[in-house]
């Protein structure tokens, strides 16, 4: 007898899991990456951007801390305006560590019949530099440089001097009442950085050749600073925070200002920060306009894929089997891409460094930082994921007749809740990412807020077009008929390239319109209505001569003279300026030292927003005028007390009125204006701007600065047009910067417009084959494709200019601050381009196509 058989179980089918998935993504990866070129290129290029803007400003901010100590010139630097140290103040610094100083102001530097100059003056003393390296040409050690001899001063310029000057080294030259030996040239100083931007060539002298100069008077504009080293051995950072806090405790009312190793150029790195938000941005923007080509990418994947998603679903596969599957593909490119961009923007510093090294002025250290690396993978990741998931999704729930069905009725179905939840989860993480690590989420919020304005009202134009040319009347020309029904037909490729190329053009157009604004601005419009000069540290006593001095030089010109002091902040209401939370735009205004004056009357260019003036003949408690938007900036209003520090003394003054200021003027006025019974007998220089009356006679520059620098040897001249010269450079070098690192959201724009192109080639080239089996001639199909990219790129570029145009706007009037000049030609010479390109694109990819014999491709159709 035999045992009874038993059945055999029951087979188990458990979720593939993750394995499963990668293991059949990476087996169909295996066949190649045909397809996914473009996908590549585009996440490559954004993570690139980000990362190599990311990792540069690490280099930039760890070279600037570890070389805080030499840009200083110390462990700690304490400043003061007006006036040198007091010998308790300097006996509380020497306590503490070695101390060495230098003496900083402008001046002018007179050669005779070869003309003037102004000059950024450093006066060092015999220690000078005490930590790093001056190089001079020809080198030689400072002290022998400067050495006094045959009362004639020893003295190292710039080689820019010796050039606007026609000077050579050995010739004299005379600033104010001392004169000075050109014996070497200024290669390099070890501190530059923490002296800022100057509108003039530096002149190193020592400080017994500033004191015979005349220049240091009461309530010159000179800047002594004291650079404190720390021993040896007690030179960590809580023996240098128990100097900073013992000198705030001890000598709160010395007006020091007070700047460690830590954050030795503050106002270099803030710049520096903003500028890395920035670009980082128009990498971000250069991803997310690669986003589009992702997804171009992945519905050409899915479609090339059909016969695969039908066949797998017909043995048993389930659709999030499928999606699950192939979405893993596409991750596993998204990583390829995202690695390549990272290789090449890890390598960016590396390769700028070598390329500046003898050029770049900064402490610049090229290093692996693989935390802005990390957020770069994840932008590009995230972004993959966004513009993947809906296009793989949509495969999820078509049934397989469906499937097969789609090569000629495609299935207009939405994708599963599932999918759009992924991708808002994965589009809120962008979002999360980029304020998460933005330095100022206020301009993230922004830039998230046109992004998505912009996505938005580009989809609906190209929803707008599609259903416009549905419902047009058909024309009697078959090529025009023929164009109007592929751009709104299934598949069509209006969606596609409207986003791409309106987002290139948007771009470029607001950069052409912020170019033209801020170069009418510099060039034009305030040279018309700016003064001619401004005269710095004219002598009280020497006023009235000063102002005959000018009617004779220059006769019908308008002078304006007031007096001219520097304060620093203290307190609000008896809280410390450095414990008010002040808004980015005006923190600067607690920073350190500020022009101020006193006046009975308002100046011109301001008026009263809030308060009243006071009366001409006022005599009561002290009283201040304030600027109406940085008031608002750091929370000062109507009736508050506000301490300043003016040459050693703390003067407390109540808030009478804010005034609104129209600093574009270039015209005399200040942030803080006093009553004059505030600063009664306190001693100070005058400031004075001179506007040349249009066509007016008199001197020419050269020779109104050569007189000046004889007659007033004190007297500082800034030449107007020089100083706006100077911003112009630097205005230039940071739009060739911004223009270089937008170019990388260009060539993604032109990317995805390849791809979006190519994504429709299947169906061009089905549409080709029978059009010439039924006998359609080259020149009708090759007219017809021309009309409907002609007309999809024409709406998307002018799209794209008034949207730039837009953005254009909000940044020269919201941030800048200047007028926005509304000339289009840059912005339409790009939009013609960007028609221009989409035509050739797609007709080059047609060219192709009619090549090709008809039978070697309908049976495969």
């Amino acid at each position: 007898m035999h045992a009874p058989v038993k059945p055999a179980p029951a087979p188990s089918y458990r979720s593939p899991g993750l394995g499963l998935a990668l293991r059949l993504a990476w087996r169909d990866l295996r066949g190649g990456l045909r397809g996914f070129g473009i996908f590549i290129a585009c996440l490559a290029l954004g993570v690139m951007a980000i990362a190599a803007v990311a990792s540069a400003s690490r280099g930039l901010t760890e070279g600037l801390s570890r070389e805080g100590r030499r840009i200083l010139g110390g462990d700690a630097a304490f400043s003061l305006i007006h006036r040198e140290a007091t010998p308790p103040e300097l006996a509380f610094l020497q306590s503490h560590g070695s101390v060495s100083t230098i003496a900083t102001l402008r001046g002018m530097a007179n050669a005779g019949e070869k003309g003037a100059a102004l000059v950024e003056i450093k006066a060092v003393d015999t220690t000078y530099p005490r930590i790093g390296d001056l190089v001079t040409e020809p080198q030689a050690p400072i002290q022998s440089l400067l050495a006094r001899g045959d009362d004639v001063f020893g003295a190292v310029a710039d080689p820019v001097l010796l050039g606007r000057l026609d000077l050579k080294p050995g010739d004299v030259i005379s600033v104010g009442a001392a004169k000075l030996q050109l014996r070497a040239n200024l290669v390099s100083e070890p501190d530059k950085i923490a002296a800022g931007v100057g509108f003039g060539p530096r002149l190193l002298m020592s400080q017994d050749a500033l004191r015979a100069t005349g220049l240091l008077q009461p309530g010159s504009l000179v800047r002594w600073t004291y650079r404190v080293s720390l021993p040896a051995a007690a030179s960590d950072d809580a023996a240098l925070d128990t100097l900073l806090s013992t000198a705030g405790r001890e000598q709160r009312d010395a007006g020091w200002e007070i700047r460690s190793r830590a954050n030795a150029a503050p106002g270099f790195q803030r710049n520096l920060e903003r500028f890395t938000q920035f670009l980082t941005l128009v990498g971000l923007t250069a991803l997310l306009v690669g986003g589009v080509g992702v997804a171009n990418a992945v519905r050409r994947f899915v479609e090339a894929k059909k016969l695969d998603f039908a066949t797998m679903k017909a043995i048993g596969a389930t659709g999030g089997r499928v999606v699950a599957i192939h979405l893993t593909e596409v991750m596993l490119v998204a990583a390829l891409g995202t690695a390549i961009g990272l290789v090449l923007g890890a390598a960016a510093p590396f390769a700028l460094g070598y390329a500046l090294s003898g050029i770049l002025p900064l402490p610049f250290e090229p290093t692996l930082a693989p935390g802005e690396l990390a957020v770069a993978a994840l932008y590009g990741l995230l972004t993959a994921l966004v513009f993947a998931i809906l296009p793989l999704g949509r495969a999820h729930d078509v049934p397989v007749s469906a499937l097969f069905r789609d090569q000629i009725e495609p299935d207009a179905r939405r994708p599963r809740a599932i999918y759009l939840v992924i991708c808002a989860l994965a589009l809120a993480g962008l979002v999360g990412v980029a304020l998460a690590f933005a330095y100022e989420r206020r301009i993230a919020l922004i830039y998230i807020g046109v992004m998505s304005g912009i996505f938005l009202l580009l989809r609906c134009v190209s929803w707008g077009l599609m259903a416009l040319a549905r419902r047009s009347p058909r024309p009697r020309s078959p090529s025009l008929r023929m164009a109007l029904a592929n751009s709104h037909r299934p598949g069509a490729l209006t969606p596609s390239l409207v986003l791409s190329l309106g987002l290139g053009v948007a771009l470029l157009s607001a950069l052409a319109f912020i170019d033209v604004s801020l170069t009418r601005q510099l060039t034009q419009a305030l040279p018309q209505k700016a003064p001619s000069f401004f005269f710095l540290d004219i002598p009280n006593a020497e006023s009235a001569r000063f102002d005959t001095f000018v009617a004779q030089e220059r006769p019908g010109a308008t002078l304006e003279r007031v007096p001219m002091m520097r304060g620093r902040i203290v307190s609000i209401n008896g809280v410390r300026a450095e414990d008010i939370k002040a808004t980015e735009q005006s923190a600067w205004v607690l920073d350190g030292d500020r022009g101020i004056t006193y006046s009975d009357v308002m100046p011109e260019g301001s008026k009263i927003a809030s308060g009243e003036w006071w009366p001409a003949d006022y005599r009561g408690e002290p009283l201040v005028s304030f600027d109406a938007q940085n008031a608002a900036g750091i929370g000062l209003k109507l009736g508050d007390r506000l301490t300043v520090n003016v040459l050693g003394r703390n003067i407390t003054a109540r808030v009478a009125n804010l005034r609104t200021v129209e600093w574009r003027s270039l015209g005399i006025n200040f942030v803080m204006l006093f009553s004059p019974n505030t600063f009664a007998g306190a001693p100070h220089t005058n400031l004075a701007t001179v506007t040349t009356a249009p066509n007016g006679a008199g001197a020419t520059d050269a020779a109104l600065m050569r007189r000046l620098a004889i007659d007033f040897p004190s007297v500082t001249a800034v030449r107007v047009k020089d100083a706006l010269e100077a911003v112009n450079t630097i205005v230039g070098q940071l739009a060739t910067a911004i223009r270089g690192a937008s170019g990388l959201a260009i060539a993604a724009s032109l990317l995805v417009l390849g791809g979006a192109l190519a994504a429709g080639q299947r169906a061009r080239l089905y549409d080709a084959m029978i059009l010439k089996t039924l006998g359609a001639t080259r020149r009708f199909i090759l007219s017809s494709y021309a009309l409907e990219y002609a007309a999809i790129g024409l709406v998307s570029a002018l799209f794209g200019v008034v949207a730039g145009a837009l953005a254009g706007w909000g940044v020269v009037t919201q941030v800048m601050k200047i007028d926005f000049v509304s000339d289009p030609t840059g912005a339409l010479l790009a939009a013609t381009a960007a028609v221009g390109v989409t035509v050739l694109f797609g007709l080059a990819g047609t060219l192709r196509i009619l090549s090709k014999a008809p039978a070697s491709h309908l049976r495969n159709l």
